[in-house]
């Protein structure tokens, strides 16, 4: 009889751990850039927290645009550029920060201009292929200012 609880215990835990990734990952805020409605182009910045094992966002897609990409941003011999990346790891119990002078989502080929105030839906894949949807603001107000930071001022 102990036998036969063991077993069903671990399908039990097995059962809830692998969908633990959509109670474990939380949007704790974020923001899509306003562009002129001539700029095709523009970028979601947002920190999700962790509350689970290590994870890898691995993916983007959102019905507004033809592509979402993962990108960093480098410096090379002193010239800032934009990398594509195939992931960015969550660490366990840690915050994954998308921002204006790092890591972001670049939103490609706007199917239309995006109007201030809208709340577009992001759809982010993980490594363990699980997806969750997440809701975020389009707004003017660079969100880097509010925290006192300053936007790529090198020396």
């Amino acid at each position: 009889m102990k036998h036969i609880f063991k077993h069903a215990f671990n399908f039990i835990l097995l059962s809830c751990t692998s969908f633990s990734v959509l109670a474990n990952v939380m949007l704790v805020e974020g923001y899509i850039r306003a562009m002129p409605p001539s700029v095709p182009n523009t970028a979601a910045y947002f920190t999700l927290m962790n509350h689970g094992p290590e994870i890898k966002l691995v993916g983007v897609e959102t019905a507004i645009a033809k592509e979402a990409q993962l990108h960093t941003i480098v410096e090379e011999a002193g010239v800032i550029k934009m990398k594509q990346r195939m992931s960015f790891t969550i660490a366990a119990h840690g915050n994954l920060e998308l921002a204006p002078s790092g890591d972001h989502v670049m939103l490609l080929g706007l199917k239309q201009p995006l109007k201030v105030d809208e709340d577009v839906d992001l759809t982010l894949k993980f490594d363990d292929g699980t997806e969750q949807v997440i809701s975020i603001k389009v707004t003017k107000q660079d969100m880097t200012k509010q925290h006192g930071e300053m936007e790529h001022h090198h020396h």
